[in-house]
C-alpha cells in the first residue's frame, strides 16, 4: 500500500500545478515503471484522471505490461479493452506480445479485431511479421498460409525484408521447406538473415547438404556471410563429414578474422574438425582461441570422446577451471560422461555421476543418468543399470529406458528388453517415433534370441500401426562433393561404376592388388 500512497501524495501535489505538468508526470511514471505492482498503481491513477481511454497514454502501460520481463498478458488485455479507439500501434503491441507467448493464437484474435475497425487500425508492415511468428510458434500452418495471402494482397512480400524473412521462418518452422524456398527464390535482393533462416531450417530437418548448397549460392550471389551463417555452414559440414568444404570455410573465416572475435565460430570449427576425423586440427583451433566459453569446452570434450581419448576429455574438467576460470556445467559434465561411456571407464563414470553435485554444484538430470546407464550396459552390467534407474530421484524418461533397451540388444536380454519397451510406451504415450524405435529394437532382440514367433508378432504390429523406421544413411566426400547413400537407393549417377568397383573388391579382398 505504501507504493500507492506515495503516488497519491504526488498526484495531489501535482494537481496544484497545471494539467500539462500532470500529463508529463503521468507519462514519466509509466515510462520508468519497474514492476507490475507499480504499473497497476499507475493504472489506477490513469483511471482516476480519465487517461485510461487515451490512446497514447495507454500505449505506455501496454508497452511495459506486454513486452517487459514482468509481462502480464491477461492484465494487458484488460487495459486494452478499456481504450475507446485503438490504433495500429496498440494492436501491434498485443499481437507481438502474444506471438511469443504460450498462446500465440491470441495474436490472430487481435488481428481479427483489427480488421473489424473499418480501417481505423489497418495492418502495416510490422503487423504481419508478428502474426507469422505466432503461426510458426503455434504451429498454425493453415492460418499462416492465410497470412501469406494477406501479405501478397497488401504488396508487402515484394518490398519488405522483415515480412519476407518472417515468411521464410514460418515455412521452415512448419517444415514446409519447398514453400520456404519458393518465397526465398522470389526475393530480388536477398540478405544474409534470410539465407541463414533458410539454411537453419534445412539443417534442423536433417538436410545438411541442401543447407550447405544455400550457403554456397549465397556467396555466389555476392551476399557476405555473417557469423551466424558461417556457424550454420560449419554445422552442416560437421553433419556431412565434408572436411574439404569445412577447411575452405575456415580459410574464408581467417581472412575475415572472425575466429578472433567470435567464440561460437571457433567452437563450430572445433566441432567440424572433430566430427570430420581431424582431432589434431580441432585441438589446434581450440588452443588458439583467445576466448572460450563452457560450450567451447564441451565441444572439445565431445571431440576427445569420439576419438577415444577419454584421459584428455576428463582432464578438461580441471583445465577449464585453471586456464579459463570456468566451472563445468551440466552440458560439460555430460560430454565427460560420454567420454567415459565410449572408453568403458566404469569407475570414473560412476564416480563423476555420484560427485558432480558436490564437486561442481550440478544436479544430475535425465541425460546424465542415461549416459551412465549406457556405460553400465556396454560393460554387460544390465542389472546394475536397472538398479541405477530405480534409484533415480525423478521419473525416468524414454531416453533412460532407451539406453537400457540398447544394452539389452547387445547382450540378448529379452526380459529386461520387454520391461524397457513397456516403460518407454508408458512415458512416450502417442509418440510414434519412440514407439517405432522401441518395437524395431524389440523385434531384433527376439530374432537374436531365436524367438521368431514373437519377432513376427512385433513386426506385424508395426505394420498394422503404420509405423516406419527412419532409414539411416552414410556419406562420403570426394573432391569437395558429398555423396549420400541410403539402403536400397539406386539414384546415384555413378551407380554402375560403384558396383563395378564393389564387385572387384568382392573378388579380391586385397584391394591393393588391383592398383
Amino acid at each position: 500500500m505504501s507504493c500507492l500512497s506515495n503516488i497519491r501524495v504526488q498526484v495531489r501535489a501535482t494537481l496544484a500545478n497545471n494539467s500539462f505538468q500532470l500529463w508529463k508526470w503521468c507519462m514519466s511514471m509509466a515510462e520508468n515503471c519497474t514492476n507490475m505492482r507499480r504499473l497497476k498503481a499507475i493504472h489506477a491513477i490513469y483511471i482516476t484522471l480519465g487517461l485510461h481511454r487515451n490512446t497514447y497514454a495507454v500505449s505506455k502501460l501496454l508497452d511495459f505490461s506486454a513486452l517487459s520481463n514482468y509481462a502480464d498478458l491477461p492484465y494487458t488485455s484488460r487495459i486494452f479493452a478499456q481504450v475507446r479507439t485503438s490504433n495500429t500501434f496498440l494492436y501491434n503491441i498485443l499481437i507481438r506480445a502474444y506471438s511469443r507467448s504460450s498462446q500465440p493464437q491470441f495474436s490472430l484474435h487481435y488481428f481479427n479485431l483489427m480488421l473489424q475497425t473499418n480501417n481505423a487500425a489497418a495492418p502495416d508492415s510490422f503487423t504481419f511479421p508478428f502474426l507469422l511468428i505466432a503461426c510458426a510458434n503455434g504451429p498454425l500452418e493453415v492460418e499462416g498460409k492465410q497470412m501469406h495471402s494477406w501479405v501478397v494482397k497488401n504488396s508487402f512480400s515484394a518490398s519488405d525484408a522483415h515480412v519476407q524473412t518472417a515468411l521464410i521462418r514460418f515455412y521452415t518452422n512448419c517444415k514446409a521447406l519447398d514453400d520456404a524456398r519458393k518465397v526465398f527464390d522470389e526475393i530480388t535482393d536477398i540478405d544474409v538473415i534470410q539465407c541463414n533462416v533458410l539454411m537453419s531450417g534445412h539443417l534442423q530437418c536433417g538436410l545438411a547438404k541442401e543447407a550447405l548448397s544455400i550457403f554456397q549460392d549465397m556467396l555466389g550471389r555476392g551476399v557476405s556471410a555473417d557469423e551466424y551463417c558461417v556457424t550454420t555452414a560449419l554445422a552442416a559440414c560437421a553433419h556431412l563429414g565434408a572436411l574439404e568444404q569445412g577447411k575452405w570455410i575456415h580459410e574464408h573465416v581467417m581472412k575475415s578474422e572472425w575466429v578472433e572475435s567470435d567464440v561460437f565460430i571457433g567452437s563450430a570449427l572445433v566441432d567440424m574438425y572433430a566430427k570430420c576425423g581431424c582431432i589434431h586440427l580441432a585441438s589446434e583451433v581450440f588452443d588458439s582461441m583467445p576466448t572460450r566459453n563452457k560450450h567451447s569446452w564441451a565441444t572439445m570434450i565431445r571431440g576427445f570422446a569420439v576419438h577415444g581419448r577419454p584421459e584428455l576429455a576428463l582432464s578438461c574438467l580441471e583445465r577449464m577451471q585453471v586456464v579459463d576460470g570456468l566451472k563445468p556445467d551440466g552440458i560439460v559434465i555430460l560430454a565427460a560422461l560420454a567420454a567415459c561411456a565410449h572408453a568403458g571407464l566404469q569407475k570414473e563414470g560412476e564416480a563423476l555421476l555420484d560427485k558432480m553435485e558436490s564437486l561442481y554444484g550440478v544436479v544430475p538430470e535425465h541425460e546424465h543418468f542415461s549416459c551412465v546407464v549406457d556405460l553400465l550396459c556396454r560393460a554387460g552390467r544390465l542389472d546394475d543399470a536397472l538398479k541405477l534407474i530405480r534409484r533415480m530421484p525423478m521419473k525416468p524418461r524414454a531416453s533412460v529406458w532407451g539406453a537400457l533397451l540398447s544394452g539389452c540388444r547387445n547382450h540378448n536380454n529379452v526380459s529386461l528388453a520387454e520391461l524397457a519397451v513397456k516403460e518407454i510406451l508408458l512415458v512416450e504415450d502417442g509418440n510414434e517415433a519412440e514407439e517405432d524405435s522401441a518395437y524395431v529394437q524389440l523385434s531384433n532382440i527376439y530374432l537374436a534370441a531365436r524367438q521368431c514367433d514373437d519377432a513376427r508378432r512385433i513386426r506385424r504390429m508395426i505394420g498394422d500401426k503404420g509405423l516406419r523406421k527412419t532409414p539411416g544413411y552414410s556419406a562420403i566426400e570426394i573432391d569437395g562433393m558429398v555423396n549420400e547413400f541410403v539402403a536400397g537407393d539406386v539414384s546415384h549417377s555413378c551407380l554402375t561404376n560403384i558396383h563395378e568397383v564393389l564387385d572387384l573388391i568382392y573378388l579380391d579382398p586385397d584391394f591393393s592388388n588391383l592398383i
